[in-house]
C-alpha cells in the first residue's frame, strides 16, 4: 500500500512548526518595521518599502506551505533559496553597521554573527521537510 503523504517524525513535526511560527513573526516584522528592514537594502534598489512588504508576505506563505505534505520538501527547499537570496541584505548590514530592524544600534559582533544564523536556518528547514531516511 503506497503512502498519500511522504513521511516524516514528530521532532521534524516540531521542527517545522517552530519554523513556521518564525517566519510568521519574522512576517509581521517586517510589516513593523519596514524602514528597518528597507535600510539593510542599498539605495540604489527600487521599490526597497515594497520589497520587504513582499518578502513578509512571502515568509507568511511559505509558514502555511510547510503543512501541506505534497510539497514539504519543496517549500524547504524554496526557504532555503529564499535563504540564500536575503543573505547580501544581511552581509550589506554587517559591513556598513546598518543596525537591526527596531534598533538605533546593533554592535557590529552581532550583524556579523547574524550572517552565521543563515546556514543554520538553512540546515533547520532542511532536515525538518526531509523524509527521515528510515522510512524512505
Amino acid at each position: 500500500m503506497s503512502e498519500r503523504y511522504p513521511p516524516t517524525t514528530v521532532p521534524r513535526t516540531i521542527g517545522r512548526i517552530l519554523f513556521a511560527l518564525l517566519f510568521v513573526a519574522a512576517g509581521i516584522y517586517h510589516f513593523r518595521e519596514t524602514n528597518g528592514f528597507a535600510a539593510l537594502l542599498p539605495d540604489f534598489v527600487p521599490l526597497r518599502r515594497e520589497i520587504v512588504w513582499a518578502s513578509g508576505v512571502l515568509e507568511w506563505i511559505l509558514a502555511a506551505l510547510l503543512f501541506v505534505p505534497s510539497i514539504r520538501k519543496k517549500t524547504g527547499i524554496v526557504i532555503s533559496i529564499y535563504l540564500i537570496l536575503i543573505f547580501p541584505a544581511n552581509l550589506y548590514a554587517a559591513i556598513f553597521h546598518i543596525p537591526a530592524p527596531g534598533q538605533t544600534f546593533t554592535p557590529p559582533i552581532a550583524l556579523w554573527l547574524r550572517l552565521l544564523a543563515q546556514p543554520i536556518l538553512i540546515w533547520w528547514i532542511w532536515w525538518a521537510t526531509s523524509v527521515p531516511k528510515h522510512k524512505r
